[in-house]
Formats: C-alpha cells, structure tokens, sequence
C-alpha cells in the first residue's frame, strides 16, 4: 500500500509540474501576443498621427497661398523664409507622445535633374554643381557621373564619366538610370558614391523636374555663392542678407545687386516663388518615434497634392544652418 501511495504521488507532481508548464507556455504566448497587438495599433496610430502631420502642412501651405493672393497684390507670389509655412513651428502634444512638423522648399537647393534638359546635357548646371561639389570639399568626379547616370546614351562625359560599362563590373552589377532622378536617396547608386559625400550633399541638393528653377529666396548663402565662379561664400551670405524680411519681389532685383554685375546666368532658371515642398512630420508616440517625409506640389489654384512619401528617412535630415539665412 505505501509504495501504491508514492506511485500516486508521483503522478500527481507529474501531472501539477505538466500544467504548470503548459500553463505558462501559454501565459508566455498570450503575453507576447498582446505585446505583438499592442506594437501594431501604435504603429497604426503613429502613421495616422504623421498623416495629420502632413495634412496639417498641406493645410499651411495652401493658406499660405491664399493670403498673398487676398492681400491684393499686383506681382506673382513670393515665398520667402520669413512666411508662416518656413518659420519653426509648435510642437502638438497627443496621449503619450507629440506631433513636430517642419516645412523645407525643396526649389531653394541645387536641382540635380537640371544637369541633364531634353536629353542634352546643361553646361551651366554642370559648372554650377561642380562648384558646389568644390564648396563641400567633394573631390569625387560626381558632376560628370550624374550626367550620365541621367543621359540616355552611352558616351562617357569625360575621361571621369561613367556609363553601363562601368557599373556591369560591380559586385552586383547594374546599369544607369537614363532617366531623372526620382529620389535623393538614388545618388547612392552613382559610381563610387561615398557615404559622407552623400551626407553632406544632402542638404543642399533636390530631385525635382528638370526645369524646376532655384528660388533665390530660400536659397541657403552657399547654393547662391555657386551661380558663379566670381561669388564666394561671403557673398553668398550678402546677398542671403539683402532679402530682408520680405524677399526679393523679383529677379530683375536679384541681378541688380552690385554682387551680381557683370556675371552672366545664361542657362540657369532662376525664380522668387515655389510650388515644391518638403513635408516631414516627426511622431513620438511612447517608445516608438515614426518620420514621414512627405514631396508635396503646390499647384497655381492653391491645390496641394502630395506625389511622394518616404519612411525610410531619417527623423532629422542634415540641412544647412539656419544662422544667418533668414
């Protein structure tokens, strides 16, 4: 009988230590089932707050564009960085977190699609974007890989150019685009395109339409320094300060400026006024920080369409110092 009794007590601890087991097991599933949900919905919520974000500067910009037109103003609008949209704005507190957005006119940087117009390549934009290459200290012969990267032939720009010949001997092999650029972020592709290079492009260059001009109001002082061999940095910074709170109302102003006599732009498109922006709306929501970069168009009717997002940005892009630009 009392090895009948240790038999039984044995199965018994055997059967409590199996539910004990299969007990937590499940508590451990449910547990990270209810983590896995919970990570989903602040995800969803993040990505709906980062959409109010962007609807929010949609919102800033057409408003923007509204009050120029019901001010009366006789000349075409001017955008400027002492307008609404430009200026830092408030941060918006949300249960567990905040919205910060920030609004970037992407028609104030060097437009890289501009070295190639019509298939043919753009002397001056060229000379201009070599010129930024030299101010950033970039020795890498990226202007005349650029070129052809965007040409649809196959003829080397220079003893420094490269085309499908060239990048069919990487590991993996690709060609060239032949075509626009449709993102900043394609820049890497370019032969022998060094992470710091493209890091300290990045601020001062764009991939707009090629016929996009450079709005010489939200230029920063070292893009407008690069419209000639004859400007330095210095002067850049005179002219950054000769906009005054209001911008230049025109080009014709622009040209005027004793800095600018004697140079000639021909083949450089320049403006006072924009219809590219950049959007990036930076969501905290408890643990987890979520940007959306947002391409938005602002077309002549006031109309705000948005033609590209990007998660895979960076919450906070490098861009130049705003010391001494407004």
């Amino acid at each position: 009988m009392k090895a009948q009794r240790g038999v039984a007590l044995i199965t018994v601890l055997l059967v409590v230590a199996v539910v004990t087991v299969v007990c937590a097991s499940m508590i451990a599933r449910q547990q990270l089932s209810i983590r896995a949900t919970s990570n989903q919905l602040q995800a969803r919520q993040a990505w709906h707050y980062a959409l109010g974000g962007e609807a929010l500067a949609q919102s800033i910009l057409r408003r923007d564009l509204r009050a120029t037109r019901e001010s009366g103003a006789a000349q075409a609008p001017v955008d400027h960085l002492f307008e609404p949209w430009a200026l830092p704005q408030p941060a918006f507190e949300i249960e567990q977190g905040r919205i910060q957005i920030r609004i970037e006119d992407l028609a104030g940087r060097f437009n890289l699609n501009s070295l190639v117009q019509n298939q043919q390549p753009n002397a001056a934009a060229q000379a201009q974007f070599r010129r930024l290459l030299l101010r950033l200290d970039i020795t890498e012969p990226y202007a005349e890989r650029l070129v052809d990267w965007l040409d649809a032939d196959q003829q080397p720009s220079g003893e420094q150019g490269a085309e499908d010949n060239a990048y069919l001997l990487l590991d993996p092999p690709y060609r060239t685009a032949g075509r626009s650029l449709g993102d900043l972020s394609e820049l890497r592709l370019l032969l022998d395109m060094r992470e710091e290079d493209f890091q300290r492009l990045a601020p001062y260059v764009s991939a707009l339409p090629a016929d996009v001009p450079l709005n010489v109001n939200t230029a920063s002082a070292l893009v407008l320094s690069t419209l000639s061999d004859n400007l330095s940095l210095s002067i850049g910074q005179a002219m950054v300060q000769a906009r005054g709170g209001g911008g230049f109302r025109e080009i014709a102003t622009f040209l005027a400026q004793p800095a600018m006599s004697g140079i000639d732009l021909k083949g450089t498109s320049l403006a006072v006024s924009s219809q590219y922006f950049q959007a990036v709306s930076d969501v905290r929501l408890g643990d987890r920080r979520l940007a959306l970069v947002s391409l938005l168009q602002r077309e002549d009717d006031g109309e705000v369409r948005v033609l590209q997002r990007n998660l895979g940005q960076p919450a906070r892009l490098l861009r130049p110092s705003d010391e001494g630009e407004r």
